[in-house]
Protein backbone atom coordinates (compact mmCIF):
# COMPACT_ATOMS: atom_id res chain seq x y z
CA UNK A 1 0.00 0.00 0.00
CA UNK A 2 1.14 3.62 -1.07
CA UNK A 3 1.62 5.46 2.22
CA UNK A 4 1.98 9.24 3.13
CA UNK A 5 5.01 10.71 4.49
CA UNK A 6 4.45 13.56 6.92
CA UNK A 7 7.08 15.81 8.38
CA UNK A 8 5.75 16.63 11.97
CA UNK A 9 5.95 20.14 12.97
CA UNK A 10 6.30 20.59 16.81
CA UNK A 11 7.09 17.76 19.08
CA UNK A 12 5.69 18.55 22.12
CA UNK A 13 2.60 16.31 24.18
CA UNK A 14 -0.08 16.02 21.58
CA UNK A 15 2.85 14.62 18.77
CA UNK A 16 4.45 12.81 21.08
CA UNK A 17 0.87 10.82 23.00
CA UNK A 18 -1.24 10.59 20.06
CA UNK A 19 0.14 11.76 16.56
CA UNK A 20 3.11 9.81 16.18
CA UNK A 21 2.02 6.40 18.33
CA UNK A 22 -0.92 6.40 16.09
CA UNK A 23 1.18 6.57 12.75
CA UNK A 24 2.26 3.34 13.34
CA UNK A 25 -1.61 1.73 13.11
CA UNK A 26 -2.82 3.12 9.82
CA UNK A 27 -1.29 1.31 7.13
CA UNK A 28 -1.21 4.04 5.06
CA UNK A 29 1.13 7.07 6.14
CA UNK A 30 4.78 7.20 8.33
CA UNK A 31 6.77 9.65 9.32
CA UNK A 32 9.83 10.84 7.57
CA UNK A 33 11.02 13.89 9.79
CA UNK A 34 10.43 15.82 12.93
CA UNK A 35 10.39 19.49 12.94
CA UNK A 36 11.21 21.46 16.44
CA UNK A 37 13.24 23.93 18.02
CA UNK A 38 15.32 21.18 19.93
CA UNK A 39 16.12 18.50 17.44
CA UNK A 40 18.91 17.06 19.93
CA UNK A 41 16.32 16.64 22.52
CA UNK A 42 14.17 15.07 19.87
CA UNK A 43 16.52 12.97 18.29
CA UNK A 44 15.34 9.97 21.13
CA UNK A 45 11.93 10.48 19.85
CA UNK A 46 12.64 9.69 16.32
CA UNK A 47 14.47 6.98 17.12
CA UNK A 48 11.82 5.20 19.28
CA UNK A 49 9.97 5.67 16.45
CA UNK A 50 11.79 4.92 13.43
CA UNK A 51 11.58 8.23 11.76
CA UNK A 52 15.15 9.07 9.81
CA UNK A 53 15.50 12.81 10.29
CA UNK A 54 15.29 15.42 12.86
CA UNK A 55 15.71 18.76 11.73
CA UNK A 56 15.19 22.90 13.66
CA UNK A 57 11.89 25.34 12.28
CA UNK A 58 14.85 27.45 9.55
CA UNK A 59 15.58 23.91 8.04
CA UNK A 60 12.00 23.28 7.16
CA UNK A 61 11.57 24.92 3.95
CA UNK A 62 14.70 23.07 2.69
CA UNK A 63 13.56 19.84 3.68
CA UNK A 64 9.68 20.02 2.59
CA UNK A 65 11.61 21.58 -0.99
CA UNK A 66 13.50 18.09 -1.05
CA UNK A 67 10.68 15.91 -2.01
CA UNK A 68 11.09 13.94 1.19
CA UNK A 69 7.57 14.37 2.96
CA UNK A 70 4.17 14.74 1.16
CA UNK A 71 2.71 16.39 4.20
CA UNK A 72 3.02 18.31 7.00
CA UNK A 73 1.26 17.65 10.39
CA UNK A 74 1.19 21.41 12.27
CA UNK A 75 0.96 20.89 16.32
CA UNK A 76 2.69 24.45 17.31
CA UNK A 77 1.37 26.92 19.48
CA UNK A 78 -1.83 28.43 17.56
CA UNK A 79 0.19 31.86 16.28
CA UNK A 80 2.32 29.81 13.96
CA UNK A 81 -0.04 28.01 12.44
CA UNK A 82 -0.70 29.60 9.22
CA UNK A 83 3.10 30.57 9.01
CA UNK A 84 3.93 26.88 8.56
CA UNK A 85 0.75 25.66 6.73
CA UNK A 86 1.35 28.36 3.90
CA UNK A 87 5.45 27.56 3.66
CA UNK A 88 4.32 23.73 3.15
CA UNK A 89 2.11 25.11 0.35
CA UNK A 90 4.60 27.15 -1.32
CA UNK A 91 6.55 23.51 -1.46
CA UNK A 92 3.22 21.38 -2.55
CA UNK A 93 2.78 19.59 0.56
CA UNK A 94 -0.47 19.08 2.33
CA UNK A 95 -1.27 19.96 5.24
CA UNK A 96 -2.97 18.54 8.31
CA UNK A 97 -3.34 21.41 10.78
CA UNK A 98 -4.51 21.61 14.67
CA UNK A 99 -7.37 23.26 15.88
CA UNK A 100 -7.59 26.48 16.02
CA UNK A 101 -6.54 27.07 12.36
CA UNK A 102 -5.42 30.20 12.84
CA UNK A 103 -5.49 32.67 15.17
CA UNK A 104 -7.46 34.98 13.01
CA UNK A 105 -9.64 35.05 9.95
CA UNK A 106 -7.53 36.77 7.83
CA UNK A 107 -4.90 33.65 8.65
CA UNK A 108 -7.44 31.29 7.28
CA UNK A 109 -7.87 32.57 4.18
CA UNK A 110 -4.38 33.13 3.56
CA UNK A 111 -3.72 29.27 4.35
CA UNK A 112 -6.43 28.54 2.02
CA UNK A 113 -5.80 30.82 -0.87
CA UNK A 114 -2.72 29.42 -0.78
CA UNK A 115 -3.18 25.52 -0.94
CA UNK A 116 -6.13 26.19 -3.32
CA UNK A 117 -3.26 28.13 -5.34
CA UNK A 118 -0.46 25.24 -4.71
CA UNK A 119 -3.23 22.50 -5.54
CA UNK A 120 -2.66 21.21 -2.13
CA UNK A 121 -5.20 20.19 0.36
CA UNK A 122 -5.34 21.80 3.78
CA UNK A 123 -7.27 19.62 6.26
CA UNK A 124 -8.42 20.70 9.79
CA UNK A 125 -7.38 18.00 12.47
CA UNK A 126 -10.92 17.79 13.63
CA UNK A 127 -10.27 13.79 15.22
CA UNK A 128 -13.72 13.31 15.70
CA UNK A 129 -14.91 13.21 12.61
CA UNK A 130 -13.47 10.09 11.93
CA UNK A 131 -14.36 8.36 15.35
CA UNK A 132 -17.24 5.84 15.50
CA UNK A 133 -18.94 7.15 18.93
CA UNK A 134 -19.60 10.32 17.30
CA UNK A 135 -21.07 9.53 14.09
CA UNK A 136 -22.91 6.81 15.82
CA UNK A 137 -24.46 9.10 17.57
CA UNK A 138 -24.74 11.87 14.33
CA UNK A 139 -26.26 9.05 12.79
CA UNK A 140 -29.52 8.65 15.32
CA UNK A 141 -29.57 12.47 15.50
CA UNK A 142 -30.33 12.86 11.88
CA UNK A 143 -31.74 9.22 11.70
CA UNK A 144 -35.03 11.02 13.97
CA UNK A 145 -34.42 8.71 16.76
CA UNK A 146 -34.69 11.42 19.07
CA UNK A 147 -37.11 13.24 17.14
CA UNK A 148 -36.12 17.03 15.64
CA UNK A 149 -32.96 18.12 17.65
CA UNK A 150 -33.95 21.94 19.97
CA UNK A 151 -31.12 21.93 22.52
CA UNK A 152 -27.03 21.37 22.69
CA UNK A 153 -25.14 21.84 25.91
CA UNK A 154 -21.91 20.48 26.58
CA UNK A 155 -19.23 21.41 29.09
CA UNK A 156 -15.17 20.74 28.81
CA UNK A 157 -12.70 22.13 31.20
CA UNK A 158 -9.75 20.68 33.63
CA UNK A 159 -7.01 22.33 35.55
CA UNK A 160 -3.99 23.05 33.69
CA UNK A 161 -0.41 23.50 34.64
CA UNK A 162 1.29 26.78 35.08
CA UNK A 163 3.49 27.94 32.18
CA UNK A 164 1.25 25.87 29.68
CA UNK A 165 1.23 27.36 26.45
CA UNK A 166 -2.18 27.62 25.88
CA UNK A 167 -2.09 29.85 28.56
CA UNK A 168 -0.40 32.66 26.61
CA UNK A 169 -2.44 35.69 25.21
CA UNK A 170 0.01 36.05 21.95
CA UNK A 171 -0.38 32.42 20.99
CA UNK A 172 -4.39 33.11 21.30
CA UNK A 173 -4.37 30.99 24.01
CA UNK A 174 -7.66 29.91 26.31
CA UNK A 175 -10.12 27.86 27.05
CA UNK A 176 -12.36 28.67 24.33
CA UNK A 177 -9.88 27.80 21.58
CA UNK A 178 -8.23 24.70 23.17
CA UNK A 179 -11.67 23.44 24.58
CA UNK A 180 -14.73 25.43 23.30
CA UNK A 181 -14.07 24.62 20.19
CA UNK A 182 -14.64 21.04 20.66
CA UNK A 183 -18.49 22.00 21.84
CA UNK A 184 -18.56 24.43 19.09
CA UNK A 185 -18.08 22.44 15.91
CA UNK A 186 -19.97 19.33 17.63
CA UNK A 187 -23.25 22.32 17.98
CA UNK A 188 -22.81 22.77 14.26
CA UNK A 189 -22.76 19.08 13.35
CA UNK A 190 -25.74 18.28 15.33
CA UNK A 191 -28.11 20.94 14.02
CA UNK A 192 -26.60 20.51 10.67
CA UNK A 193 -26.22 24.43 10.25
CA UNK A 194 -24.30 27.49 11.30
CA UNK A 195 -25.58 29.62 14.54
CA UNK A 196 -27.10 32.92 13.42
CA UNK A 197 -25.94 34.95 16.88
CA UNK A 198 -23.60 34.32 19.93
CA UNK A 199 -23.94 35.94 23.50
CA UNK A 200 -20.84 34.81 26.05
CA UNK A 201 -19.65 35.78 29.41
CA UNK A 202 -15.87 35.16 30.50
CA UNK A 203 -14.94 33.84 34.01
CA UNK A 204 -11.63 35.43 34.64
CA UNK A 205 -10.35 33.43 37.52
CA UNK A 206 -9.37 36.74 39.50
CA UNK A 207 -6.09 36.25 41.86
CA UNK A 208 -5.59 32.94 39.78
CA UNK A 209 -1.77 33.76 38.42
CA UNK A 210 -2.37 31.34 35.44
CA UNK A 211 -5.04 33.74 33.71
CA UNK A 212 -3.02 36.73 34.13
CA UNK A 213 -2.99 36.38 29.91
CA UNK A 214 -6.26 34.38 29.30
CA UNK A 215 -10.05 33.57 30.90
CA UNK A 216 -10.37 30.79 32.83
CA UNK A 217 -14.07 30.06 31.67
CA UNK A 218 -16.24 31.03 29.13
CA UNK A 219 -20.15 30.19 29.13
CA UNK A 220 -21.37 30.62 25.24
CA UNK A 221 -24.72 30.93 23.68
CA UNK A 222 -25.47 30.22 20.46
CA UNK A 223 -29.27 30.56 17.84
CA UNK A 224 -29.31 28.22 15.14
CA UNK A 225 -31.50 28.68 12.35
CA UNK A 226 -35.27 27.38 13.76
CA UNK A 227 -34.74 29.05 17.49
CA UNK A 228 -32.90 25.91 18.12
CA UNK A 229 -30.25 27.10 20.50
CA UNK A 230 -26.57 25.23 21.60
CA UNK A 231 -25.08 26.27 25.20
CA UNK A 232 -21.92 25.20 26.64
CA UNK A 233 -19.00 25.96 28.96
CA UNK A 234 -15.39 25.62 28.70
CA UNK A 235 -12.99 26.15 31.31
CA UNK A 236 -9.11 25.67 32.21
CA UNK A 237 -10.11 25.65 36.21
CA UNK A 238 -12.13 22.76 37.03
CA UNK A 239 -12.37 19.79 37.80
CA UNK A 240 -11.62 17.35 34.34
CA UNK A 241 -14.82 16.70 32.78
CA UNK A 242 -16.46 16.13 29.12
CA UNK A 243 -19.84 15.57 27.93
CA UNK A 244 -22.30 16.37 25.45
CA UNK A 245 -26.06 16.36 25.43
CA UNK A 246 -28.53 16.66 22.74
CA UNK A 247 -32.16 17.28 23.69
CA UNK A 248 -34.91 16.47 20.90
CA UNK A 249 -38.80 16.44 20.64
CA UNK A 250 -38.85 12.76 21.80
CA UNK A 251 -35.70 11.93 23.66
CA UNK A 252 -32.77 12.74 24.54
CA UNK A 253 -28.48 11.33 23.70
CA UNK A 254 -25.72 12.12 25.86
CA UNK A 255 -21.94 11.33 25.32
CA UNK A 256 -20.35 11.43 28.58
CA UNK A 257 -17.41 11.34 28.04
CA UNK A 258 -17.63 12.56 24.71
CA UNK A 259 -14.43 14.29 24.17
CA UNK A 260 -11.30 12.80 24.98
CA UNK A 261 -9.49 10.45 22.61
CA UNK A 262 -8.03 8.63 26.06
CA UNK A 263 -11.05 7.09 26.36
CA UNK A 264 -14.15 5.79 24.48
CA UNK A 265 -17.64 7.84 23.53
CA UNK A 266 -20.26 6.72 26.11
CA UNK A 267 -23.47 7.23 24.72
CA UNK A 268 -26.70 6.99 26.51
CA UNK A 269 -30.41 7.21 24.95
CA UNK A 270 -33.48 8.62 27.25
CA UNK A 271 -36.51 9.49 26.83
CA UNK A 272 -39.49 10.58 28.98
CA UNK A 273 -36.01 10.00 31.98
CA UNK A 274 -36.24 6.75 31.04
CA UNK A 275 -33.01 5.21 30.20
CA UNK A 276 -33.41 3.41 27.03
CA UNK A 277 -30.52 2.58 25.95
CA UNK A 278 -26.11 2.59 27.03
CA UNK A 279 -23.87 2.27 24.43
CA UNK A 280 -20.45 2.29 24.55
CA UNK A 281 -18.03 2.95 21.71
CA UNK A 282 -16.20 0.02 20.49
CA UNK A 283 -12.10 1.19 20.66
CA UNK A 284 -10.88 3.03 18.19
CA UNK A 285 -7.69 5.11 17.67
CA UNK A 286 -8.93 8.33 16.50
CA UNK A 287 -5.94 10.42 15.98
CA UNK A 288 -5.15 7.22 13.66
CA UNK A 289 -8.47 7.67 11.83
CA UNK A 290 -7.95 11.53 11.32
CA UNK A 291 -4.58 10.37 9.65
CA UNK A 292 -5.24 7.74 7.95
CA UNK A 293 -8.45 9.70 6.24
CA UNK A 294 -6.46 12.72 5.35
CA UNK A 295 -3.67 10.14 3.76
CA UNK A 296 -6.55 8.37 1.74
CA UNK A 297 -7.48 11.86 0.65
CA UNK A 298 -3.94 12.65 -0.68
CA UNK A 299 -3.84 9.75 -1.98
CA UNK A 300 -7.32 9.34 -4.17
CA UNK A 301 -7.64 12.97 -5.21
CA UNK A 302 -10.46 13.82 -2.76
CA UNK A 303 -10.64 16.85 -0.99
CA UNK A 304 -11.03 16.36 3.16
CA UNK A 305 -14.68 17.27 4.17
CA UNK A 306 -13.37 19.22 7.54
CA UNK A 307 -11.18 21.55 5.06
CA UNK A 308 -9.86 25.12 5.79
CA UNK A 309 -13.23 26.24 5.44
CA UNK A 310 -14.25 24.06 8.38
CA UNK A 311 -11.82 25.35 10.53
CA UNK A 312 -12.10 29.06 9.73
CA UNK A 313 -16.41 28.91 10.53
CA UNK A 314 -14.73 27.86 13.45
CA UNK A 315 -12.51 31.04 13.66
CA UNK A 316 -15.07 33.24 12.72
CA UNK A 317 -17.20 32.32 15.43
CA UNK A 318 -14.97 32.00 18.45
CA UNK A 319 -14.29 35.70 16.88
CA UNK A 320 -17.57 36.62 16.98
CA UNK A 321 -17.92 34.95 20.83
CA UNK A 322 -15.00 36.62 22.21
CA UNK A 323 -16.49 39.97 21.06
CA UNK A 324 -19.81 39.45 22.85
CA UNK A 325 -18.09 38.52 25.71
CA UNK A 326 -15.92 41.79 25.91
CA UNK A 327 -18.85 44.11 24.56
CA UNK A 328 -21.93 42.45 26.45
CA UNK A 329 -23.71 42.48 23.15
CA UNK A 330 -25.54 39.51 20.77
CA UNK A 331 -23.32 39.04 17.79
CA UNK A 332 -24.94 38.35 14.34
CA UNK A 333 -23.40 35.69 12.60
CA UNK A 334 -23.29 34.91 8.73
CA UNK A 335 -21.60 31.86 7.36
CA UNK A 336 -22.60 29.92 4.32
CA UNK A 337 -23.55 26.04 5.18
CA UNK A 338 -21.11 23.58 4.84
CA UNK A 339 -21.41 20.94 1.75
CA UNK A 340 -20.86 18.15 4.06
CA UNK A 341 -21.33 17.08 7.42
CA UNK A 342 -19.20 13.88 9.46
CA UNK A 343 -20.75 10.82 8.38
CA UNK A 344 -19.83 7.32 7.41
CA UNK A 345 -17.42 8.18 4.13
CA UNK A 346 -15.33 10.38 7.01
CA UNK A 347 -15.72 6.94 8.92
CA UNK A 348 -12.07 4.99 9.70
CA UNK A 349 -11.61 2.37 12.41
CA UNK A 350 -8.15 2.16 13.07
CA UNK A 351 -6.29 -0.09 16.95
CA UNK A 352 -5.07 1.49 19.45
CA UNK A 353 -1.36 1.14 20.02
CA UNK A 354 0.39 1.83 23.77
CA UNK A 355 3.26 3.09 21.70
CA UNK A 356 4.62 6.07 22.79
CA UNK A 357 7.87 8.08 24.33
CA UNK A 358 7.17 11.36 26.21
CA UNK A 359 10.30 13.61 27.69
Amino acid sequence: MTETRYAVIGAGWISQIAFLPAVHQTGNSRVTALVTGNPERARELADFHGIPDVISYDELDGYLASGHADAVYIATPNSSHADFAIRAARAGCHALVEKPLAITVDECDAMITAHAEAGTYLMTAYRLHHDPGTIDMLDRIRGGEIGEPRLFSSVFGFQIDAGNHRLKGGHWGGPLQDLGVYCLNAARHVFQSEPVEVTAMFGHGDNDPRFAETHETVAVTLRFPGDRLAQFMASFGTDARDMMQVLGTKGTLTADPGYKFEHELHLTRHADEEVLEQVRTAENDDFGAMIAYFSDCIQTGTPPQNDGAEGRADVVIMRAIEEAAQTGQPQRIDLPPRPGHPDATTLRRVPRTDRRLVF
